[in-house]
């Protein structure tokens, strides 16, 4: 058994801007409200290994990990997986861009699996994950539209 998570959002913008910016790892902490820190270790212009560290949870712990994505500018398609992988056996993310009525979606597939010796399992971390991303997905649509509004008004 494993975990698999698939979210979406459609963002009021041009998909370069969207891909620009959440594509942006160093500026993760502005976009995301959960993480405390991003620090790049590696960069090539279709790879980006990174460690990020959370906020504080519930329990005063602070969780950190270093993670690779793998993009495809073309495709509008991003591949990631957990290099440190902590608590889980595997965690792989897929993130995809398009172009649709309103803006342009963006789209989190996550598929992973606990190790049998963390502290949740994975229907609790599917469950958990679900609750992350329809916080940080409105998140990062209203800093990425107000973005695209402020280089509109720019251009005009």
């Amino acid at each position: 058994m494993s975990g698999h998570t698939d979210n979406r959002i459609v963002i009021d913008a041009p998909i370069d801007i969207v891909w620009r910016m959440t594509n942006d790892v160093a500026s993760w902490p502005q976009l995301f409200t959960e993480y405390a820190a991003a620090e790049i270790l590696e960069q090539t212009e279709d790879k980006v290994r990174f460690r990020l560290t959370k906020h504080p949870d519930e329990n005063g712990t602070v969780w950190s990990w270093v993670s690779e994505r793998h993009l495809d500018a073309e495709a509008r398609e991003v591949l990631a997986h957990r290099v440190e992988t902590g608590p889980f056996e595997f965690m792989r993310i897929r993130w995809s861009y398009r172009e649709v009525e309103g803006g342009t979606e963006m789209r989190w597939v996550q598929h992973f699996r606990m190790k049998p010796t963390a502290p949740v399992d994975d229907a609790e971390m599917t469950r958990r994950i679900d609750a992350g991303t329809a916080e940080q997905m409105p998140h990062i649509k209203q800093l990425v539209e107000a973005e695209a509004r402020r280089l509109a008004g720019a251009a005009a």
